[in-house]
């Protein structure tokens, strides 16, 4: 053990190669343990909206609003105060704008730097200059960092600090040392974002919001049960590829397919007008407002039913094929009375909507027809072979997971499977048992092998287990007794439609059984919280996303436009900085026309969940825990620097 601690030393000494350098690193450390923490943002079930994400990406939920107030105060009129955090969320096309009407843009641009300048003070305040220094845009550094180090109490450098921002108006610089300085501000008001799960489906643009999360600068992700759908898709799994497809032409968003990622869909288009030419498909309507007699819209109907029925089929072969799933009450096709157009469910006979199936051997129900086999091999291919849908998916992979546990919080998208009476569930996966924070290991490590095992039927498992967390009764991520998909498409009776949710929704106000919740994570319920998405909070209806006391945080508010009038607003962000943690409520986003011609913000409400009475410092977080063993180590080193053990390397 001591030749091992020595070895460590020797390698840690390479980086603190003397006395000095390592003391010195000893006292920045221990003076970073001091700051106030960094501001964390939390977001869920983005599902696509792009442009109210990009928005409360930019305002940082708020937070660039809040450090305005914080400068000046009653200095400022509302209206001022609305201009200037617009010119900071959108400052070039508000510049655009204002170089229309201004007669004296030099006047403007002074005026406005000194503003800015002075908001990028109190955003960098808590930071030390060596973080605000690698955050600093690489044109504008130096300037930007003699400019926002500057001491209000200094008279001496007054006209250096003067003639600096003359000479930036003076030579043509103005306009893009105020998108600097913008974008600086958007970065420090948030320090680091959780994205709680459900990037994609729905809305048109989570390839955008996903090229946005990979520039961020400080991210986490917890997959969403849509997320793993969509990384099973990238893997080649046939089941998630169809349900991809299938929500996207529900959606109307089968541009994010073709545009967005470059997946031709031609070939289903092609075989689904002409399978279905006579058939109205009216129990496959679109959820997008659009005219019905549209060629457009009638293909898309088409389209819609098409792949429809090849996710039932390929989801039975996956059915058959993973027995221990226990899914045979979901394959559905073999149930169907093909003559009399009727179905048994549950021992029950139901009349389908829609008896015209076409491609559908009744004696073998779940074979492809020659047609779509050859679809489903050419959509397997591009999925796999689409190299921007891989880089998104090794992203979620490097950045992502099914839970994550950060300065007392557990974050996770769905739930923890519990029993009726609030035990932890043990889930069989693959002929193994397991329950609580050892479930969501192992299939997060499941996940893991569907893209890179070597083993091909390890991989197999892995890319099935996607699918298995998409849909499955038992999966921490959907949390129902089933996806009624089926049922929703081809049955009137709405009794067919429910999906009854895990015992942990009917439990997320009991106490004991979420305390016992965080200490199956490792935390201390005193002091923890649970940040929870998935199932919307009907606001409308007087629910709260407050839940047993405060302890659990569920933050899906209806992000998502397809759930707004469920929920009665735009969903919900977590604020957590070193005051404590706000719940903000957002309401619906125009458009980002309106919101740089209007100055438009998003509206938002804040919840004060917690409030510290000392200010919540670097060291009492993850981080400050991370450091204080750092400074040990430093100790030890230094240590051997005195007593001889390691020398110095001068």
């Amino acid at each position: 053990m001591k030749e091992l601690e020595t070895r460590y030393l020797e390698r840690l000494s390479d980086l603190y190669p003397t006395i000095a350098a390592a003391s010195t690193e000893i006292i920045n450390l221990q003076s970073i343990l001091n700051l106030p923490k960094g501001t964390e943002n939390f977001l869920t079930d983005v599902h696509g909206e792009y442009e109210a994400f990009s928005h409360v990406l930019k305002n940082g939920s708020g937070s660039v609003r809040r450090k305005i107030e914080d400068v000046f105060g009653n200095r400022m009129s509302d209206r001022d105060k609305r201009s200037l955090a617009t010119l900071i969320y959108y400052p070039k096309q508000k510049m655009d704008l204002i170089r229309q009407t201004e007669p004296n843009m030099e006047d403007w641009y002074k005026v406005h730097l000194y503003l800015l300048i002075e908001v990028s003070k109190r955003a960098a305040s808590k930071y030390t200059r060596s973080k605000v220094r690698k955050s600093l845009p690489k044109d504008f550094a130096y300037v930007i960092e003699e400019l926002i180090t500057e001491k209000a109490e200094v008279n001496d450098k007054e006209s250096y600090y003067n003639e600096i921002i003359s000479t930036i108006i003076r030579i043509g610089r103005a306009e893009e040392f105020i998108c600097a300085i913008s974008e600086l501000i958007q970065r420090l008001v948030v320090d680091h974002l959780h994205i709680v799960g459900d990037i994609y489906d729905r809305g048109p643009g989570p390839h955008i919001i996903m090229d946005k999360l990979m520039a961020y600068h400080s991210v986490d992700i917890q997959w969403g049960n849509h997320d793993v759908l969509w990384m099973g898709a990238a893997a080649g799994q046939r089941g998630c590829i169809a349900n991809v497809v299938r929500i996207c032409a529900r959606y109307g968003n089968l541009d994010i397919l073709e545009d967005g990622y470059g997946i031709n869909l031609l070939p289903l288009a092609t075989f689904a007008l002409r399978t279905y030419y006579d058939d109205p498909c009216t129990c496959f309507k679109l959820k997008v407002p659009d005219r019905p007699d549209s060629e457009e819209m009638q293909m898309n109907l088409r389209i819609h039913k098409a792949i429809s029925v090849i996710q039932f089929k390929v989801e039975g072969e996956i059915i058959r094929r993973q027995k221990s799933f226990h899914l045979e009450d979901r394959a559905l096709l073999d149930k169907i009375d093909y003559e009399k157009g009727t179905v048994i469910l549950q021992g029950k006979e139901y009349q389908l909507l829609d008896n015209y199936f076409p491609t559908i051997d009744p004696n073998d129900p779940y074979a492809l027809s020659e047609e779509e086999e050859e679809i489903m091999e050419r959509l397997e291919r591009a999925f796999k072979n689409c190299e921007k849908l891989q880089q998104h998916m090794r992203f979620l992979l490097a950045k992502g997971g099914l839970y994550k546990v950060y300065n007392d919080n557990l974050l996770y998208h769905g739930c923890v499977p519990l029993t009726e009476s609030g035990e932890l569930k043990e889930v069989e996966v693959y002929g193994k048992t397991y329950k609580g924070r050892a479930l969501y290991d192992a299939l997060d490590a499941y996940v893991r092998k569907g893209f890179f095992a070597l083993d091909e039927k390890e991989r197999q498992d892995g890319k099935d287990i996607m699918w298995y967390i998409w849909l499955h009764p038992d999966s921490p991520l959907f949390g129902k007794n089933k996806m009624a998909t089926f049922e929703r498409y081809f049955l009137a009776e709405k009794e067919t439609h429910i999906e009854k949710k895990n015992a942990y929704y009917r439990m997320i106000e009991d106490e004991q059984v979420m305390d016992g919740i965080m200490r199956e994570f490792g935390l201390d319920p005193a002091g923890s919280h649970i940040v929870n998405g998935h199932v919307p909070v009907k606001r409308k209806d007087g629910e709260s996303p407050i839940k047993c006391g405060g302890k659990v945080l569920v933050i899906d508010g209806g992000f998502s436009r397809a759930y707004q009038k469920q929920t009665g607003i735009a969903g919900y962000t977590l604020i957590y900085n070193s005051y404590g943690i706000r719940l903000v409520a957002l309401e619906p986003f125009e458009s980002t026309e309106a919101a740089i011609k209007k100055e438009i913000d998003i509206h938002s409400e804040t919840m004060v969940v917690t409030r510290v009475r000392d200010r919540c410092l670097v060291g009492d977080t993850d981080v400050g825990r991370d450091l204080r063993e750092q400074i040990q180590d430093l100790e030890r080193l230094l240590a051997a620097y005195r007593n001889g053990e390691i020398i110095e390397k001068l």
